[in-house]
């Protein structure tokens, strides 16, 4: 039974996050951008424009320039948190793939750098005032429901230890729409709800900043006014 509900809510969890997310990516890419805006200094050529696009998704630019212990949680939570999905593909294929089982030590500790560093992030939300008041409840409850995922994940590493070959077969099962039998750990079934319900929500939450830094015309576009006319495709039908 633990099986059954498990997978249909893994299914639906799945259909609702990439439906979710290739509408808000459409909806993005829709979106027109009238001016030229791009944060100045700007790079002046598409090439530059790529490298910066590089600089703010892999080392977090503009952050750290803005605030370094803001920034060292932030980059240590999101690197973290990559390992930790590499480290999880394994569960998934069913001969681990080198670069896979390389990453497996980094990033079991990973998960305990990410839960220190979302630490950060919510403690910032707390103590810091100008912080705290531009805070919604649904600030809180993100990196709360981030801080249970890394903690029962942890706990079946550290604490509790679980079934990962059954775990496995599994999951693997799940890939070839085969249910199979599910652990009845609660460390486990904790980690997997909470997973599944981050999968729900992220489509229609603030983590969408991670497809939609791609999309930001103050990062995105080519400083370069002068030498070239900035028209959006709907001004450019008017003037036709």
């Amino acid at each position: 039974m633990l099986g059954i509900i498990y997978a249909l809510l893994f299914y639906v969890a799945t259909l609702l996050l990439v439906v979710g997310l290739a509408f808000k990516i459409y909806t993005y890419a829709r979106i027109p951008a009238p001016l030229k805006i791009p944060t100045t200094p700007a790079p002046i050529t598409r090439f530059g424009v790529v490298l910066r696009m590089l600089r703010e998704v892999v080392f977090f630019e503009s952050l750290f320039k803005s605030n370094k212990w803001i920034w060292a949680f932030g980059w240590v939570f999101h690197m973290s948190m990559w390992l930790v999905l590499i480290r999880h593909i394994r569960y998934f294929t069913k001969d681990v793939w080198w670069w896979v089982e390389i990453a497996q030590p980094f990033g079991t500790y990973a998960g305990l750098a990410m839960i220190l560093a979302l630490g950060g992030l919510l403690a910032r939300r707390f103590l810091v005032n100008r912080v705290r008041y531009i805070s919604n409840p649904s600030d809180y409850l993100m990196l709360l429901l981030l801080i249970g995922i890394g903690v029962s994940g942890a706990s079946m590493r550290f604490v509790a230890h679980t079934d990962i070959i059954a775990v496995k077969a599994y999951m693997l099962g799940l890939t070839r729409l085969q249910i199979g039998y599910l652990p009845a750990d609660i460390n486990l079934l904790a980690h997997l709800g909470l997973v599944a319900l981050l999968m729900i929500i992220f489509p229609i939450s603030k983590l969408l900043h991670a497809p939609g830094i791609f999309f930001s015309p103050t990062r995105n576009q080519v400083d370069n006014p002068r030498e070239k006319r900035h028209l959006a495709p709907w001004a450019a039908k008017l003037e036709k």
